[in-house]
Parts: C-alpha cells; structure tokens; sequence
C-alpha cells in the first residue's frame, strides 16, 4: 500500500508549492482582497504601494543585512531647515485633488434581527424572569423562517440541561402559545399546513372558514392541485375554489422571509473578476484590480531589524512570504487573462451580441488545450469567477455547457434548448399544462431529440415546476 502511494505521488510530481498556488487561482475578488489585508497585518516586510525598483533584499549569515543595490533616492534632507522655517504651512500647500477624490467614512447603520424584535415583544409582556429566560430560548430555537421544529418536550429538557434549572414542559408550551399569537402570523409553526392554518385564524371573511375547512382536511389535495377532488369533498363550485386558492395565495408561507420584520441581511454584492468591454469587432479583457492594492516590500524595516542571526531568519522568512505573494499574484492575474481571453475567442458572437442562443457547447478542456494548462487550472480560475459585460454580469460556469446534436447534425449548446423548453412552458394553457412526455415531442418537432429524463433535468435546472404544479383553474 505504501509503495502505491508513493508511485501515485511519482506520477503526479505536484509540489506543495504549486498546490498552494493552484488553491491561490481559485481565489475571487473579494477573497484575493481579503487574503492581501491578511497578508498586509502579519508580514510586517510587506506594505501596500508600487514597487520603486526590483531591488532584492537577503540575510547574510554572519548578522549583517545587505541588499543588492542601495536606495539612494534621499541623499541629504536638512530636517532643521524645514522645522525652523517661518513661513506658514498653508503657503505651501498645494491643493492637487478634486473633491471626488476625498474619502468619506460610511455612516454605520445598526442592525436589528428579526429574533431581537421578537424577544422584544415578548419583554414588553408582564412575564416573570424566568419567562423571559425561556421566551429567549424558543425564539432562538426557531428557525430562519420562524418554524419550530422542536417539541415543548424537548426544548424543556434543553433548557433544564443548559440552565441547570428544572422545566416543565408545561411552562415551555406556554410560550409557544404566546409566540404563536405574535406578530408576523405565522410564527412558531411545526409545518406548512400549520402555519397556513395560523393566518387563517386572524383573517375573516366569507371564504376564511371554508378555506380553513380545506387545509385542515384536503391540504395533500391542494398542495397537488387536485382542483376536481376537491371541489367535489368540498361540495364547492369553480367560482368559489379560485376565490379560496386567491385567498391562501396571499398566505406567507415563510412567515419571517418577506416580513416587515424580516432581518437586514448585508449580502456582500458580486463583485465581477473580470471587465469585458466591447467596441464594434473588438473585445477588450480586463481583470477588475480596483480593489487590489498594490504591493511592495518594506525596505526600511528590513534594514531597521537585521543585525542578528534570529532577526536575519525573521526577516528571510517574511521576506520570502512577500516575494511568493507578490509572484503569485502576477502569475494569477497572467493565467486568468490567458484563460478569459481564450473563452471570449471560443464565444466570440455571444459576446458581441448577448444572446445566449448563440453559445456554443463548451468544456473545460477546450479552453485547456488551447492554452497548453491542466483542466483543474482552468476549473479554478472560472470557479466562482463573475465577468462584468455590457449585457450584465454573467457566471463564468454558465458559459460552460454540453453539446447536443439536432435532427440536421448540428452541435448546439444545451442552454438554446432550455430557452426553447422555456419558452414552450411560457405559452402552454396554464389550466392543462404540457407534461415531460409532451414536452420532449415537442422538442423532437423543432429538431432537438431528448429524452423525457433530459426534459425534466432541463426543467428542473430552470426551476420550472412539474406539469401537476403549474396547473390553474
């Protein structure tokens, strides 16, 4: 076993080196930016700005730190001179910026969760401080859609276990009565049903209680949209059931996602890699560096901290963790431009035009080949990798698709016959919709023959709902 291990090792020859590297070409925008202010904090020899010159730094053996070439850029500066001078500092001054290049700290805004404004309700009730302690515990047992999927059981036995006090399971069920009449409805739900059931509650009109009546007894039926069973149990006419399926469509079925009380989630925005900009016949590729500062080694702090045999290790070894990101990044940036730029030649005319029927099926390996890399480089620099384009900003993956052959003998990308499948689904009679069957038919009759499994893949991929579910009255 362990021979085969170090063959399959001989075989590979992958240096720990280059697998840091190929993780470092997996790395987006937003991660490469977080990465460098990690770097920046911790190599104390490694500062933000451009380079001055290509002046390599080393420690000798015997405790001095020597460089290369020396930095002769300030020969003499008289700093009596300038701290003595009369004249007043607003003389010299010379305002060289415009007011958009002035920097401005962003106002913080303070967040609060839809579980605080929970717990504050419950504190505004005249509840005891052991109450209290257990209302805190259910509203953080929910979930992030307001349901409990804990019994009052089981969140006693967790509060006793954490607490070290005794509950009651009683104790616990009345909060959870008390959370259920609190606002949004819905709230404190086991399921669905449920908390459908709990809206209802505080709704009226002449449709609320046969409503309430068909999602207590029918809900499979109505989660089914079996339309004429129900009409049928309910001794119910069209009319009245499209007037009850409005009703309940206005239901939340989440009770927090969509809420007023919903939390201020802060989703960090895509930021693209890549700017594809498009003039006429040419296509320009450029990575998106904004938020990529400039690096450089510090050569005053090396020069401050050698002198002894440990500070001259402490320094080569920060000094090399410097220069390896400095190269990584040149070298990230090259292979992301070689592999960008070999994707916009491959998908010339979706580019120019933005019409995603004229993608061509495309893998990985065609992009591989063309520019002599390994596949799993190519996976890593177009994983999670956005590109702004004059259209939009578009996921690298989605341009990646399988080839198809029509009836004509001609390979066209699988995306063109998932907009065919949409648009087919787009035009059906909603009150008898396609199923998968039909759907593939009709597929066949335009000149693209898949399977019925491939319909539904397809359907699925586009989150189109099954023929059953698309069904209206």
């Amino acid at each position: 076993m362990l021979n085969l291990i170090q063959s399959q090792k001989q075989t590979l020859k992958i240096s720990p080196a280059q697998i840091q590297l190929l993780n470092f070409l997996q790395l987006n925008t937003l991660e490469l930016e977080q990465h460098i202010k990690n770097e920046l904090e911790d190599n104390p020899i490694l500062e933000e700005g451009p380079e001055d010159s290509i002046e390599e730094f080393d420690a000798s053996d015997e405790g001095v730190l020597i460089t290369k070439a020396e930095d002769r850029t300030q020969d003499y500066m008289d700093w009596d001179e300038f701290r003595d001078d009369d004249t007043p500092d607003y003389r010299t001054r010379i305002n060289n910026f415009s007011d958009d290049d002035n920097e401005y700290t962003p106002m913080m805004a303070e967040i609060t969760t839809w579980r605080d404004e929970l717990k504050e309700q419950f504190h505004l009730l005249a509840l005891n401080e052991r109450q209290r302690l257990l209302s805190d515990f259910v509203v953080d047992s929910l979930t992030d859609s307001g349901y409990l999927n804990y019994s009052a059981g089981a969140i006693a036995d967790d509060v006793s276990f954490t607490s070290g006090m005794f509950v009651e399971e009683e104790e616990v069920q009345e909060i959870i009565q008390l959370l259920r009449k609190m606002d949004p409805p819905g709230l404190g739900a086991h399921d669905l049903q449920d908390c459908l059931l709990l809206q209802l509650e505080r709704l009226q009109g002449p449709e609320v209680a046969i409503s309430t009546k068909l999602i207590k007894n029918n809900f499979e039926d109505f989660a089914a949209r079996n339309y004429e069973k129900l009409m049928k149990s309910n001794n119910i006419t069209s009319d009245q059931l499209k007037s009850i399926v409005a009703l309940i469509g206005t239901l939340n079925p989440q009770p927090v996602i969509g809420s007023q009380t919903d939390s201020l989630v802060i989703k960090d925005n895509i930021v693209p890699d890549y700017i594809i900009t498009v003039d006429g016949d040419l296509i320009d590729v450029e990575l998106n560096n904004r938020r990529i500062p400039p690096l450089k080694i510090n050569k005053s702090y090396a020069k401050e901290v050698g002198g002894t045999r440990a500070a001259n290790t402490y320094v080569n070894s920060k000094l090399n963790a410097a220069n390896w990101l400095i190269e990584a990044i040149q070298q990230r940036e090259n292979t992301m431009l070689k592999s960008m730029r070999t994707i916009v030649k491959l998908q010339e005319d979706y580019f120019k035009t933005g019409n995603v029927r004229l993608l061509k099926p495309m893998v990985l390996r065609d992009v591989a080949e063309r520019i002599n890399m390994d596949v799993s480089t190519i996976s890593r620099v177009t994983s999670g990798k956005y590109a702004q384009t004059p259209f939009g900003v578009i996921h690298l993956k989605d341009l990646f698709t399988e080839g198809v052959l029509t009836q004509s003998g001609e390979e066209v990308s699988n995306r063109q016959i998932q907009l065919v499948l949409a648009e087919l689904v787009s035009k059906e009679d909603k009150q008898h919709p396609f199923n998968d069957f039909q759907l593939a038919e009709m597929l066949a009759e335009r000149g693209y023959p898949v399977a019925r499994r491939t319909v539904a893949k397809y359907r699925e991929q586009m989150d189109i709902q099954a023929a059953s579910l698309r069904r209206v009255l």
